[in-house]
């Protein structure tokens, strides 16, 4: 059996309009279908513009059931294409219950699995915990046609603990939908550090865990809807596809919409993991307060 696959993820602007942005996201999934992509991955909420710079109980209307009409799109897309999808929409469980919550498709069209966002933010810009409550669903890789991924989210990509649950669950490979960028009003040195600790920290899952990992961005200014709470987010693309040594295999620039592909041989992180152990020496024993908020 084949140990290649072929994974893309688009680099793409989230504009006002919902039927443009999921236009714009199936043609670059045809065009990573045409060039013999297996798996192609979404920014995190592509549908829209990063609504959560605000609070607004408008914003709610937005929201979709899964399955409902983005998704029964997106499984045609998938099924007509021959390829797995990753897609982030924001969902609608109950009134006045609403996830973050990534949906794969498998190649067939169907829905393989769920993740709902588990970490959820709440920071000057970033006002999720009023949208989202935080995922039920636990650290669990989604098993299609092409193998076990790790699907997680954004602010989850900051917490290696989530990064080792998939990992010790069988995931093949640490998937990121992502929103995150920059507020203009930091220094150049300032919007540098961020940037480089968002990468640093991924590609320090990849080699913790010895999996390949793919973080996929948005890009552009989006203005926030009360510029006197917020002027905006700059968001910084750089999405980037990195081996189970935390290489980076490929990556997009900050200002680019971007189709990225690479062609993963996945018995890489097998012979990765045999000459480092990681899973062989953690001392499991020793971490029973990893559970604790905090030690005094």
């Amino acid at each position: 059996m084949s140990t290649l696959l072929t994974v893309s993820a688009v680099q793409q602007p989230c504009g006002l309009d919902q039927e443009s942005n999921l236009n714009y996201s199936i043609q670059q999934i045809e065009q990573a279908a045409a060039k013999k992509a297996d798996l192609v991955v979404l920014p995190e909420l592509h549908l829209g513009p990063y609504f959560c710079q605000t609070e607004d109980t408008e914003v709610f209307k937005q929201a979709q059931s899964i399955p409902g009409p983005a998704t029964e799109i997106l499984s045609e897309v998938a099924k007509k294409n021959n390829i797995v999808i990753v897609s982030t929409i924001f969902e609608r469980r109950a009134p006045g219950l609403y996830h973050n919550t990534a949906v794969v498709f498998d190649k067939d069209g169907s829905i393989a699995g769920k993740y709902r966002k588990m970490h959820i933010p709440d920071d000057p810009g970033y006002y999720e915990k009023f949208y989202f409550t935080p995922g039920d669903l636990g650290f669990k890789p989604i098993n299609t046609s092409i193998g076990k991924l790790g699907v997680l989210i954004c602010w989850d990509q900051w917490y290696p603990e989530a990064a080792r649950l998939m990992a010790l669950s069988g995931a093949e490979i640490l998937i990121y939908p992502t929103a995150i960028g920059w507020d203009r009003n930091d220094s150049d040195d300032e919007k540098e550090r961020q940037k480089n600790a968002w990468i640093t920290v991924q590609r320090g899952h990849a080699v913790a865990n010895g999996l390949p990992l793919i973080s996929c961005n948005r890009i552009g200014f989006e203005p926030a809807p009360d510029p006197d709470n917020n002027g905006g987010i700059e968001f910084w693309g750089n999405s980037f596809i990195a081996g189970p040594q935390g290489e980076i295999l490929t990556h997009a620039g900050s200002h680019d919409d971007t189709l990225l592909i690479y062609q993963l041989d996945t018995e890489r992180s097998t012979q990765v993991r045999n000459i480092w152990p990681f899973l062989r020496d953690r001392r499991i024993d020793e971490f029973t307060d990893l559970s604790r908020r905090f030690i005094d």
